[in-house]
């Protein structure tokens, strides 16, 4: 719903720039000065028809939905804040010891070949959760034992600047049930060198064979 920075005039940003810092208000608290009253009360009205800010008896304050947008917002510039993109990494070894991996089909990094992965939805009660969803989009495989064995954090620059930046959250399961297909190989480790693949890939999968109960790795790639 969120994202693009969806409030674009100055008198809107304003409200809910000041609802933020507290709970209830009212009209005057709100109004700037030197702005035409009924000006005010129209994007005010408006605010409230889009669902960001609720009446009460109390005075005005933000709702659910303004709660929400507030969390996604940085409260100088009141833009969506760039931030990293946080995903579930699915470490998917069979019987051999082989590595799943999965070719990506879309922008950055298309056609290289990754660790199935997929980004958290708000909705996901726990990480397992998440990841047993992916598997099941992605892999159309449910697994039963699911384990977090790391976070990796993952930082992409190219000529100075940063391209990408994402926290994954490493979750193992082991399965000799999905078969390759296409978009779907299974891979030797000492094979990875071999194949064109995404950031970080080898190096997650090197860590995660050290045994660790948990482990948390920062990689910089060019």
């Amino acid at each position: 719903m969120f994202e693009n920075d969806t409030l674009k005039h100055h008198i809107q940003r304003q409200i809910v720039r000041l609802l933020m810092f507290q709970e209830y208000a009212r009209f005057s608290d709100l109004c700037p000065p030197r702005v035409d009253t009924n000006l005010f009360s129209y994007h005010l009205k408006l605010l409230q028809k889009q669902g960001y800010v609720a009446k009460t008896d109390q005075g005005y304050t933000l709702s659910r939905m303004g709660l929400r947008y507030v969390d996604r917002i940085s409260s100088d510039k009141m833009q969506m804040r760039t931030q990293p993109k946080i995903i579930t990494m699915l470490l998917v070894q069979d019987g051999y010891g082989k590595v799943l991996l999965q070719k990506r089909t879309k922008q950055p990094y298309i056609n290289t070949w990754t660790l199935p992965y997929g980004k958290l939805h708000i909705d996901d009660v726990t990480l397992l959760d998440a990841a047993r969803r992916e598997a099941r989009e992605k892999l159309d495989f449910d697994p039963h034992k699911l384990r977090h064995v790391g976070d990796c954090y993952i930082r992409v620059m190219a000529d100075g600047e940063v391209e990408s930046t994402t926290l994954a959250h490493i979750i193992r399961f082991e399965t000799d049930a999905i078969p390759a297909a296409d978009h779907l190989q299974w891979v030797e480790p000492l094979d990875l060198p071999k194949l064109r693949l995404a950031p970080a890939v080898e190096q997650i999968v090197t860590r995660s064979f050290f045994g660790d109960t948990f482990f948390f790795e920062e990689f910089t790639t060019e």
